[in-house]
Parts: structure tokens; C-alpha cells; sequence
């Protein structure tokens, strides 16, 4: 008889796109979600959690396409449960981002819910797409979004909101720049040039003027006429515009002044007499003038033509909010942080669900991101602070220990007790190392009789042990010996140097 084949073992290794997050990357990321909810819920925003799937025609952009979903979703179709035959049903996928999503929460409950609805959401999304270093198909978004106003107020607090999220999770005034522009005055140009909106120049001008801030003027100029060679020598084609049809469109990159006056000046004359055009004009006057008005200037949020991401799916104002200082990359070379937040005016996406038109604007923060930026900034303790572990002298007296932890932990303190074999007394400490644990809390049978227990400064002993000599080793002991009724206060007062220690020195 042939033996039975042995299944074989899974293989213990993460799906290709994603990745595990450990204790300190964790308790960071819970750490600034907490900080920038503080800062909306200081706005007047409401917290919403959404289902983590929608269905496919919801998403929108991501209709199935003969037997699947186009790329871009994890998506699966669901059987029928009210059909015998097993007909299969609705196209389902996780959420892809935290905006439509609302759209469909607004569309359903609109009836219920303030108007305007203004709302923030934090959570993981998913998209089905390629991975690269640093790119994984899920992320975490925040967002923020005011639906029911076409109120040029909402799209201004929208900016001084992501600036005050900035300051608040640690990036200083002069590391970052939310800039603004708007959809509409794009709109005016492209009408300014003849492209009707049908004209299928019109994406290829779209594609162009994204690439503003690679290839800059020139290289914008040989793409919309004939084409240019890129840094590899391969010749790209170009638009085919005459240079003339073409000058609405550098006019427009190249439109920043050195006050909001002149660039102002300098849109009106690259978007002509469109009407649609000026309309943009005019609502980038009233953001400046409300923005001036709370007192947040130009080295905070500033009105930026030559800010386009995002032209493709906004309808009016756009936001970008850009690190400003510079890190090394894998290869040494000194490059800008860049982008860390975009959003803008989308006023069509609600329209989906319910025919009318309704205003709508946000933001939406890449949270690892601005993690990343803090981490090359310095502003993030290089290891967490683990608890405080009681160690175990004597397995019978375990209800000892776990007093002393209760009380610990009454007092606000993180506290364990060592469960693994508390034979080899070494091996503790070094699990209170592993644990990046502050204090160590030991008592033996003779302290036990004495009424005492030894606190054991882990952090001061390590450094003791990195640089001091033995006469300073004496002089500046680690270890402490205190009543056993004054173990919570030297262990919090213990804990309250250690703190002030990392303050000032994150400080230098």
C-alpha cells in the first residue's frame, strides 16, 4: 500500500507588497494617528470607520472588465446565495482608498447625517499593484473631508488644518510647504491653447505638465512640440503643438510671482479670457485672503501654479504638502524629502450615487510617510521604552511578584512579571535588555525578610558599562535598594529622569 504523500510545511514568509510591523513601529504609528485626530477633532471633524470592503461598482474607476476587475483592486466575485444555480454575484474588493468609500457612506445616510458632513478616517487600504523599495500594496491613509459646501472657507481650513498636523506631529515651520493650485485655471489654459474638450491632445498636455517638475521648462516645451530625448538617449515623441498653441501652458507653469499679486496677474494673463479659467483665478484669491486672514503666511501654505498631481481627478482647488529638507538616498545624494499629503475639491464623486451635484473637499496624509520623514529628521526615539519587569527570585512566591506589578500598574506604570524559567537569573536580564526594559525590580528571599527590593536602572547601568571607569561605576551606582513600600515612587521617579534625559537630549 503507498504511503500517504506529507503535506508540505507553508512556507513562513510574507506575501509579496507586504510587510509585518513590530512593537515600536506600532506603538509610533498609534502614537501620531492619536496626534493628527487630535488636531481634526480640534477642527470639529468627526471620527468615521467604514466597511474595509466595497463592492467594485462602488470603487467607481474600477468597473470589472469582461471576467475581472481591471488591475488595481484585490477583488473577488461572490456566489448568489438567493439563486440555486449558483449565478455568480456581486464584484467585492477591498477599499482602495478612504474617499469613495465616503462618497457611498454620504450617498446612503445623507438623509441622517449634518450638511455639511465633515468627517476624518484612519485605517489600512489596499492596492493591487506592482511593489517597489518602500511601496507596499497596504498603507495606511488619515484623511479628512468636508462633503456639502462649495465654500472656498472649507478648502482654506483643509490647508491650515494639514499645516497645524505637520507643526503638531513633530516637522517644524520651514521643513514643509503645503502648496496650492487649481483645476479650474488648468481648465482656462487648455481652453486658452484651442483644445476643445474632446480633443484628445488634451490628456497628452495633462501627461506633459506633470512632468514640470522633472524635465522643468525646457523639457516641457520640446514634449508639447515634436519631443526631446530623455537621460537614457531614447527620443520621446512629443504632442505636435505649434509653439505658439503651446505658450498658455508655460505661461501658466511658470506663473509664480514674488507676491500672490503678481501670480495672480500672471494666471489671468496665461488663462485669457476663459471664463472657467478666471473662475479658478478668483478662488485661489479667496483661499490666499482667508488663509492671510488666520494669520498663516506664505512659508506655511502657498499658492503654487506649478503644483499639478492630481489635476486628473480634482475639480477645483489642489493641495500638495511637500518636506522641504533634504536627505541622503540609498545611492549618498542629497535629495528633498517631497511629498507627505495631497487632496483637493472633488465635486463629482458623490454625484455617482445620487445623480446631483455635491460639493466636496479633503486630504488625505500617507502616514508611514511622515513616520519616515520624522525617523530622518531625529524625532523619533531610536528604540521604544519596554516595561518595567519584576523578576522572578523564587517560583513559589509568584503572588509576591504579581503585587508588586499590580501595583505598578495602579500607579500608571508598565509593568510584567518574567514567566519564562526563572532558574538562570542572567537570562532575565537579558529578556529585560530584549524588552527594552528601563528598570528592573528584584527580590530574593533575603530582601523579602529585610522588608527591601533592588531597582536596577537598566538604561544608566548600560551607558555605566559603555564609557565609565570602575571608580565612576561606584560613585554613580545603577542599582537601589528601598523599602518594599517605596517601590512604586523610586521606580516613577526612576522613570521621570530617564524621560528627561531623552527629552534633552533629542533636544541637542
Amino acid at each position: 500500500m503507498a504511503k500517504a504523500k506529507k503535506q508540505p510545511r507553508p512556507k513562513a514568509e510574507t506575501p509579496k507588497g507586504f510587510r509585518d510591523y513590530f512593537g515600536e513601529e506600532v506603538t509610533q504609528r498609534t502614537h501620531m494617528l492619536g496626534q493628527i485626530a487630535q488636531v481634526y477633532h480640534h477642527y470639529g471633524f468627526d471620527p468615521l470607520e467604514s466597511a474595509a470592503v466595497e463592492t467594485v461598482e462602488a470603487l467607481g474607476k474600477f468597473l470589472p472588465d469582461v471576467d475581472r476587475p481591471n488591475a488595481g483592486v484585490f477583488a473577488w466575485q461572490e456566489a448568489d446565495e438567493n439563486d440555486p444555480a449558483g449565478k455568480p454575484g456581486d464584484w467585492m474588493a477591498l477599499r482602495y482608498d478612504l474617499t469613495a468609500p465616503l462618497a457611498r457612506v454620504y450617498a446612503q445616510h445623507r438623509n441622517d447625517l449634518p450638511n455639511p458632513y465633515r468627517r476624518y478616517a484612519m485605517g489600512p487600504v489596499w492596492r493591487n499593484e506592482k511593489p517597489g523599495p518602500g511601496r507596499y500594496r497596504q498603507f495606511y491613509q488619515c484623511d479628512a473631508d468636508t462633503v456639502g459646501t462649495a465654500s472656498m472657507a472649507a478648502d482654506a481650513e483643509i490647508c491650515m488644518m494639514l499645516s497645524d498636523t505637520l507643526e503638531t506631529v513633530g516637522i517644524p515651520r520651514g521643513d514643509y510647504l503645503v502648496r496650492v493650485n487649481n483645476r479650474k485655471v488648468l481648465n482656462g489654459v487648455l481652453e486658452a491653447m484651442g483644445l476643445a474638450e474632446a480633443d484628445p491632445k488634451r490628456d497628452d498636455v495633462l501627461r506633459t505638465i506633470d512632468k514640470f517638475d522633472k524635465v522643468g521648462e525646457t523639457g516641457v516645451r520640446a514634449l508639447l512640440g515634436e519631443g526631446r530625448l530623455d537621460a537614457s538617449g531614447a527620443y520621446i515623441d512629443g504632442v505636435g503643438l505649434a509653439p505658439e498653441q503651446a505658450e498658455p501652458v508655460l505661461a501658466f507653469l511658470t506663473s509664480k510671482g514674488d507676491t500672490m499679486a503678481e501670480t495672480m496677474t500672471n494666471l489671468r494673463a496665461a488663462v485669457g479670457e476663459s471664463a472657467v479659467g478666471q473662475e479658478g483665478i478668483t478662488e485661489l484669491e479667496q483661499i490666499g485672503a482667508l488663509l492671510a486672514a488666520a494669520g498663516y503666511g506664505p512659508d506655511q501654505v502657498l499658492i503654487d501654479p506649478s503644483i499639478v498631481r492630481g489635476l486628473g481627478y480634482y475639480t477645483g482647488p489642489v493641495f500638495e504638502a511637500e518636506l522641504t529638507f533634504e536627505i541622503l538616498d540609498e545611492k549618498g545624494r542629497k535629495r528633498q524629502f517631497g511629498s507627505v499629503a495631497g487632496g483637493g475639491r472633488y465635486d463629482g464623486l458623490v454625484k455617482r450615487f445620487t445623480g446631483q451635484d455635491v460639493p466636496a473637499v479633503g486630504v488625505s496624509i500617507g502616514v508611514d510617510r511622515l513616520l519616515a520623514a520624522l525617523r530622518q529628521k531625529g524625532r523619533l526615539a531610536a528604540t521604544p521604552v519596554g516595561p518595567v519587569v519584576v523578576t522572578v527570585m523564587d517560583r513559589d512566591r509568584m503572588a509576591d511578584y504579581q503585587s508588586m506589578v499590580a501595583e505598578l500598574r495602579a500607579a500608571g506604570i508598565r509593568a510584567e512579571v518574567y514567566l519564562g524559567n526563572p532558574k538562570n537569573f542572567g537570562n532575565q536580564l537579558k529578556y529585560a535588555d530584549k524588552r527594552h526594559s528601563p528598570v528592573a525590580v528584584i527580590e530574593g528571599g533575603d530582601e523579602k525578610d529585610r522588608g527591601v527590593v533592588q531597582i536596577k536602572d537598566l538604561i544608566l547601568g548600560a551607558k555605566i558599562a559603555e564609557s565609565a571607569t570602575l571608580e565612576e561605576w561606584k560613585e554613580r551606582p545603577s542599582q537601589f535598594e528601598v523599602p518594599r513600600s517605596e517601590l512604586v515612587a523610586k521606580v516613577a521617579d526612576i522613570l521621570a529622569s530617564q524621560a528627561g534625559d531623552a527629552a534633552d537630549s533629542q533636544d541637542l
